[in-house]
C-alpha cells in the first residue's frame, strides 16, 4: 500500500505573506535572498494582538496598544537588509513592543540582547562592547549612554526622525560618536524615549 501526504495547504496567512514578499518587499527594493527567507519563516499575525490579526500583513504599522507599533514589512525588511547580520556580531535590538524584528534578527547573529526603549536610553543594557545595534523605531537623537554601549566601529540601523520626517538611517561609532545617514523616506512609528520633545509622532 502506498499512502501519499497530502501538501499543506495555503492558509490566508501564507497566502498574505507571500503577498507581502511580492508586492511589498521585492518592490521597495528589499531583494536579498536571506532576508525574504526570513521574512517568509516568520509569522507576523504571532506579534500582533487577535483583533489585528487580519491586518498583520499590511503595508502600514499595525497598533499594538500602549502606544507601540509593529512597524510595515518594508520598514522591518528593509532594516534587515541595511543591517547584514553576520554570525560573528554581538547584537543588541532596541525592541518597539511587537518581538517581531527579534525573533527576524535572531538566528541570524552570534548571540543578541534585546531591551526596551527605557533601558536603552538610560544604558541599562545587558552587556558592552555590541557590533550591531538595531532600534525598532524613529529615534531623534541617540543618548550617550546607549553610545558608550557599543565596541569602536559598531553598526547602527534605526528609523531617525529629520524634520519631521522619518526615515530609515545606518551609522557607524568613531571617536565615541554616530553619525546617522539618512537612507530611505519611509514611514517608521517613533519611539518617544528617544526624543527631546517626548513626543509621539508618525
Amino acid at each position: 500500500m502506498t499512502i501519499v501526504e497530502e501538501s499543506p495547504k495555503n492558509t490566508p496567512f501564507a497566502t498574505a505573506r507571500k503577498a507581502m514578499i511580492d508586492s511589498q518587499l521585492r518592490t521597495s527594493g528589499v531583494n536579498t535572498e536571506w532576508v525574504l527567507k526570513r521574512m517568509s519563516a516568520v509569522a507576523r499575525e504571532d506579534f500582533v494582538p487577535e483583533s489585528a490579526k487580519s491586518v498583520a500583513y499590511m503595508d502600514r504599522a499595525v497598533p499594538l496598544g500602549d502606544g507601540k507599533y509593529l512597524a510595515a514589512p518594508v520598514v522591518q525588511g528593509t532594516m534587515l537588509q541595511e543591517a547584514n547580520p553576520q554570525m560573528s556580531d554581538k547584537a543588541l535590538l532596541v525592541d518597539g513592543g511587537s518581538g517581531y524584528l527579534a525573533e527576524l534578527l535572531r538566528p541570524l547573529v552570534a548571540s543578541l540582547d534585546v531591551v526596551s526603549a527605557e533601558n536603552a536610553v538610560a544604558g541599562t543594557v545587558p552587556s558592552r562592547g555590541y557590533d550591531l545595534v538595531l532600534i525598532d523605531g524613529a529615534v531623534e537623537h541617540l543618548p550617550e549612554a546607549l553610545v558608550t554601549q557599543l565596541a569602536d566601529d559598531a553598526r547602527v540601523i534605526t528609523g531617525y526622525m529629520l524634520n519631521g520626517v522619518t526615515r530609515i538611517a545606518t551609522g557607524r561609532k568613531a571617536a565615541d560618536e554616530v553619525a546617522l545617514l539618512p537612507i530611505a523616506e519611509i514611514g517608521v512609528p517613533v519611539l518617544p524615549e528617544f526624543n527631546k520633545a517626548k513626543a509621539w509622532s508618525f
